[in-house]
């Protein structure tokens, strides 16, 4: 599912709140229809090292330290989460991840990430 900029699950409070709104949005959405956990991946990493998603669907909560928003996150903890955008100064996916010890699970390889065509080119 695609979360904000026109997608199916709405980022949470409120927009322009950059991934860390998104994944409030897919917590909330996933724990209504009955999901106990979310995996994450941000919408510009067309490919993952061998082994990763495996690794972060193992335990939640988890991430991927070279690319937070790659994450395993609990269902429970979307109202901590909505109470940590509202009150912290950190509004960042790793910030939260070591906010509430998230086992952070390394790539052990290369995470493109596409933002430009020269990006996609470069693959």
């Amino acid at each position: 599912m695609v979360a904000d900029r026109d997608g199916l699950i709405r980022d949470l409070p409120g927009p322009d709140l950059g991934p860390l709104g998104g994944i409030a949005g897919a917590l909330h959405h996933a724990a209504g229809l009955g999901y106990t956990s979310v995996l994450t991946i941000a919408c510009d990493v067309p490919a993952l090292p061998d082994g990763l998603l495996a690794a972060l669907a193992r335990r939640a909560p988890a991430f991927c330290p070279d690319a937070p928003v790659l994450g395993h996150w609990e269902t429970a903890s979307a109202a901590a989460l909505l109470a940590h955008i509202e009150s912290s100064s950190r509004r960042s996916v790793r910030g939260w991840a070591e906010a509430i010890g998230a086992l952070p699970i390394p790539a052990h390889g290369i995470i493109p990430n596409i933002n430009t065509p020269e990006d996609m080119a470069a693959l």
